[in-house]
Parts: structure tokens; sequence; C-alpha cells
């Protein structure tokens, strides 16, 4: 085989890894905000809770203070009872306390209707509180599997392009060159393999005098298509079963 053009394999199967690593680097924080959408949600709930939480509790509030008012002005209707002084005036009197008791009893039935629905919401509270926990367990756990991860991409990396530096030192300027402008051209595809007469970069056909050529391995041979370097590699021979 070409020396140049198995340096160039070689070249191009540690640019693909390096490209590989870097393309896990710059998703990391993407994967990491993708997976704070949950929290995200579960926080907007528990918000959401505690806004009702908080307007039961001042609904509560308010009753409590009728109810207040209500006892008061019950108190002073039975204060009064000792001033009337005929029978009428005491019937109606009697009257006004019984219809103020039974607007009391109304107040009480919602004071505890409130009281059950402020209970609903505190186990609400509870268990949108837990999801929270859970979610940002989850966002935690997965931020220090993903650190470890892109600092051992980072790592590799950093060995692979000095590795790469030294690498291209022993490729020709204008042979370089053009693998340069190929894998800028081909997002980092560069050089492929013609197999079966077809450029397996473009899976375009390739004429079979250029595939003769190719097979051989002997220079360096582009697409005629993408302009691709191609190479040729021999398949392997299955043994056979005994």
């Amino acid at each position: 085989m070409n020396a140049q053009l198995k340096l160039l394999i070689e070249l191009q199967e540690m640019d693909t890894l390096i490209i590989e690593k870097n393309s896990l680097v710059k998703q990391i924080p993407r994967q990491i905000l993708t997976r704070e959408k949950p929290l995200k949600e579960a926080q907007a709930a528990l918000e959401a809770k505690r806004r009702e939480h908080d307007a039961l509790l001042k609904q509560k509030k308010t009753k409590d203070l009728e109810l207040e008012e209500m006892d008061q002005k019950i108190k002073k209707l039975k204060g009064r009872t000792s001033e009337i002084k005929t029978n009428k005036e005491y019937q109606a009197h009697l009257k006004e306390i019984e219809a103020a008791e039974k607007e009391r009893f109304s107040y009480e039935d919602g004071i505890l209707a409130i009281m059950e629905q402020i209970e609903a919401s505190e186990k609400a509270l509870r268990t949108e509180g837990a999801s929270v926990k859970e979610e940002d367990a989850k966002l935690d756990a997965m931020r220090r599997e993903l650190d470890i991860r892109k600092a051992g991409a980072e790592k590799e990396l950093e060995g692979l392009k000095a590795k790469r530096t030294e690498f291209v030192k022993s490729i020709e300027p204008d042979v370089y060159a053009l693998y340069m402008h190929q894998l800028k051209k081909h997002n980092g595809l560069a050089v492929a393999e013609a197999r079966g007469e077809v450029c397996k970069g473009c899976n375009m056909n390739i004429m079979p005098q250029l595939f003769v050529e190719i097979r051989k391995n002997e220079q360096i041979n582009q697409c005629p298509q993408c302009d691709r370097i191609l190479f040729y590699k021999e398949e392997a021979v299955e043994e056979p079963v005994e």
C-alpha cells in the first residue's frame, strides 16, 4: 500500500474518533438541559399547588374573621334580651338571634369545607414536593455521571490531539492539504472505502478502470463524484465450517 495513503487512512480513523469525542463533550450540556425539563415541570406543579394552598389559607382566615364577627353579633343580640319590654318585641328578637345562629352555622360549614380542601392541598403539596426531590436527585446523579464522562472524553481528546500533531508530521504537506480540504468539505469524512465499484462516502458508482487502480492502493485516487480519497480493503474470507 502507498505509504501516504496508509497514513491518511490512519489519520481518518484518528479524526473520526476526535470528532466523536468532541461531539460527546458538546452533547453533554444539551443532555443536562433536556433532563432539567422534568424537574422544572415538577417545580412548576409544586409552585402552583403552593399558590392554591396559600389561597385556601387566606379564604379560611377570612371565614374565621367572619365567624368571629358573627359570634360578636350574636353575643350583642343576646345581651339586649333583658332590655326588651313587650312579648312581640321579644319574639322578633328571638327570631333575629335564630337567624344569626343559622348564618353562623353556614360560616362553620364553609370553614369545614375549606379545611378539607386545605388537608387535600397539603397532601398534594407533599406529593409534589416528593416529586421535585426525586427529579432533583435524578438530575444530580445524571450531572455527576455526565461530568465524569465529559472529563474522560476531554482527557482522551487531549491525548488524541497531541498524538495527531505528531502523526501529521509524517504526511507530505500537499497530501495533508488535500486531506484537510476534503475533511472540511465532507463534514469529517475525507477518506472513504471503495467497495464493489462504489464509493462508500457518496454511494456513487466508480468506473471499472478506476476501481482497478483503487484496488491496487498504490497511489492516492479520488472519487470522481465527491472527490473523497479512496482506498480498497480486502474482504475477510470466512473459514469453512468443518
